[in-house]
């Protein structure tokens, strides 16, 4: 009986043995995936978002964009997020800004820097890109990243700026310098601006007391001459405009970042320059009129050339608000045109005062006879 138990005893713990190794390689066996997909995953390359931005450095917009939102970014995907920056310094540039924008569907009467793609989706403004960046960069990472898009002239600005230009990369940003007002034209345009906004209140009370006072011939000839200038400055921004030329901007300011904003066209439709130039021939046409006539059209003309250069004054003073505190450029041709017309609506003054002191005049006069004919009737 004893021998049996030990016979039996012995089977059992065998048994038991081989229970637990199958266990243990049973255990072994389920480990071994997670053992090995550890460094296969370690072995796998992290997916990777490539983002690239068209940018200036007179653009507060882009300052911003490049300083305080592509920093954190930068810092927490680190290597995952790769960004490309080309900067708007040559006609290429320009040129390469426009045809990007007509790849993704964009007109050009629309495109302005910060001009950011990620994927097949278009980012602008200090507003929007921080807003819809970090949603966009965690969806392409979660779905396996993003490339830079394909355009033919990319392979210039890779893998970093290309010799001679002045684009960046996330390694490498060259974010721009902080614009200072004296050296890109800020100064000036407060100055304009200022400026416009007081002759604006002139115009208003010299208008409202209609004093009629003499001076002298030759100053009705300055507002044909200011007309024939500013004529050549809208037609030369409505060429900058239309064609997607390279403007030059002279010693201050930078037009090009004023003519690629979508404020260089009225209702992204009509360009700022064409609107001056019609604004201009109106003004010459007006001023031919009051001229060579002598009866009611040459009084409407003088009261039309007033009122023409009271509504481009009040236009430039939008415009040059949008040039300090909005596109945050300046366009030297934008703030001289302001400037003329500024001056051509005080220059309108005189002979808008007048058709209405004479007018005044007539129509007490007319008062007066009926008032005597009256009289001597009864």
């Amino acid at each position: 009986m004893r021998s049996n138990l030990f016979i039996n005893g012995e089977k059992m713990v065998q048994r038991k043995h081989w229970f637990v190794l199958i266990i243990l390689l049973g255990l072994l066996w389920l480990r071994t995936p997670f053992v090995q997909a550890k460094p296969n995953l370690q072995a796998q390359d992290q997916p990777v978002v490539r983002v690239l931005m068209f940018w200036s450095t007179t653009c507060g917009h882009c300052e911003y964009v490049i300083n305080e939102i592509f920093p954190p970014l930068q810092a927490q995907y680190g290597e995952q997020l790769e960004i490309l920056l080309i900067e708007l310094v040559t006609q290429d540039d320009v040129d390469n800004l426009f045809q990007t924008a007509d790849a993704f569907g964009i007109p050009k009467e629309n495109v302005g820097v910060p001009f950011l793609i990620i994927g097949e989706q278009v980012l602008t403004g200090s507003q929007q890109i921080p807003m819809e960046l970090p949603v966009l960069i965690e969806m392409h990472l979660a779905t396996g990243g993003v490339d830079f898009p394909d355009l033919p002239f990319l392979a210039a600005y890779l893998p970093g700026p290309a010799e001679g230009n002045t684009g960046g990369s996330a390694d490498n940003p060259q974010p721009n310098q902080s614009a200072t007002l004296g050296s890109n034209g800020f100064t000036l345009a407060i100055v304009v601006l200022v400026g416009m906004v007081i002759s604006l209140m002139y115009t208003v009370i010299a208008m409202w007391k209609r004093e009629k006072k003499d001076r002298p011939a030759w100053i009705d000839l300055l507002t044909p001459l200011l007309v024939a200038v500013g004529l050549v400055a809208a037609g030369y921004l409505s060429y900058v405009e239309t064609q997607a030329v390279e403007a030059v901007c002279g010693p201050i300011g930078d037009c090009n970042t004023v003519q690629s904003s979508s404020y260089a066209s009225l209702f992204g439709v009509l360009p700022v320059g064409v609107l001056g130039m019609v604004g201009y021939t109106a003004i010459l046409l007006a001023w031919l009129i009051q001229r060579l006539r002598n009866d009611k059209l040459a009084d409407y003309a003088s009261l039309a050339l007033l009122g023409l250069g009271l509504s481009g004054t009040l236009f430039s003073i939008y415009l040059t608000y949008l040039e300090i505190f909005v596109i945050e450029a300046v366009c030297l041709w934008c703030i001289s045109s302001a400037v003329i017309m500024t001056s051509i609506m005080l220059l309108s003054i005189r002979p808008a005062q007048d058709v209405l002191v004479t007018k005044e005049r007539r129509r007490r006069k007319r008062r007066s006879r009926k008032t005597k004919s009256k009289a001597a009737g009864d």
